[in-house]
């Protein structure tokens, strides 16, 4: 069996791809209400920053700030995971090998995570995941995507409304 390696930085930043095991499923986009609830209960019972996220129909990017002192993400994210699977009506096809562990076929096991190297490397990784619902087609301007930190940063004067309206985006080549 594999050995993953997570990465271990104290209060660090982190950028993470978690994904759908059925990626022709959009269990994210028609159920926000309900990942938006999951993600509130997530932070409430173990503090972390969602810096931006992007929320796409199969697929989510994120990047969070933890706590100083702590390097957790591993379990934060296991109790997203589990929630949000709680909260979906059972209907999906199972593997031999999850029902016998009695899990759900929700989520991919496994997510990635990449640590924040410093304001360029964060940068990249905002302008990325904010860019990925054009990149996957889901509409033309990042701006018509409704689950997106991108209006946020809108508001405070980080993007202007039509930032990415053409190809010249930092951190397109990254997925």
């Amino acid at each position: 069996m594999p050995q993953y390696i997570r990465a271990f930085v104290p209060g660090g930043t982190f950028f993470f791809t978690v994904t759908l095991l059925e990626r022709r499923r959009r269990l994210l986009t028609e159920n926000i209400d309900k990942l938006r609830e999951v993600f509130k209960a997530a932070r409430q019972r173990r503090p972390f920053t969602v810096d931006a996220i992007v929320i796409l129909p199969d697929h989510l990017h994120c990047i969070w700030t933890l706590p100083s002192g702590d390097a957790d993400f591993s379990t934060r994210w296991h109790d997203i995971k589990a929630r949000f699977a709680a909260q979906i009506p059972r209907g999906e096809r199972l593997s031999g090998q999850r029902l016998k562990k009695g899990e759900r076929g929700i989520w991919q096991r496994r997510f990635w995570e990449h640590v924040i190297r410093d304001e360029r490397d964060y940068e990249r990784h905002v302008d990325y995941l904010h860019y990925n619902p054009v990149k996957h087609g889901h509409v033309t301007r990042v701006a018509d995507w409704p689950y997106s930190s991108f209006h946020r940063y809108v508001q405070r004067g980080i993007y202007d409304l039509e930032w990415g309206a053409d190809d010249n985006v930092r951190g397109l080549e990254m997925e």
